[in-house]
């Protein structure tokens, strides 16, 4: 069973530095500009500032099994968007990956987003190995974002137009 701890703007400086190691040591950013962007005030101010939002409040978790920390995720949830929650980050710590935690973390986190609706899902990946993984949980790609990421979702609700008005 995987449970979330959600964690408070306070508490993040502990979070700061796991962040960052998953960022250079998955692979995700490898510059020093990219290091200095995603360890500096003003995307770690946004954060904290969007953390303490009351209307489309930002969501950093951490991902518990027997108490322990496995993992963590950094999303939030549009409720003017339909119920979007756009996962910013999401990894499951290294000596914990396999056997389907990633998985688990996942089911977990659509448990717990719900409760604050959300209703489908949305992230950027390029990562050969985590879109496989997006893939199989169901996403879907879905073009590109305005930094030509690739987009991929879940859940989207159809738009459905009436054909019969004039």
């Amino acid at each position: 069973m995987i449970g979330i701890e959600e964690i408070a703007p306070e508490a993040l400086p502990a979070f700061w530095d796991a962040h960052i190691r998953y960022l250079v040591e998955d692979g995700i950013i490898s510059d020093d500009e990219d290091i200095a962007y995603f360890t500096g005030a003003e995307y770690r101010g946004t954060i904290e500032a969007h953390m303490r939002r009351v209307e489309n409040r930002h969501h950093i978790v951490y991902f518990l099994r027997g108490g322990q920390r496995i993992g963590a995720a950094s999303f939030c949830i549009y409720k003017d968007e339909g119920g979007k929650c756009f996962l910013l980050d999401f990894w499951v710590f290294p000596a914990f990956r396999g056997n389907g935690t990633g998985r688990r973390c996942f089911e977990a986190l659509a448990q717990y987003a719900k409760v604050d609706g959300a209703e489908w899902y949305e992230l950027n990946s390029e990562k050969e190995a985590s879109v496989r993984f997006w893939k199989s949980l169901g996403f879907t790609e879905n073009g590109t974002d305005e930094y030509d990421m690739p987009l991929f979702i879940k859940g989207k609700p159809e738009v459905r137009y009436d054909t019969d008005r004039q």
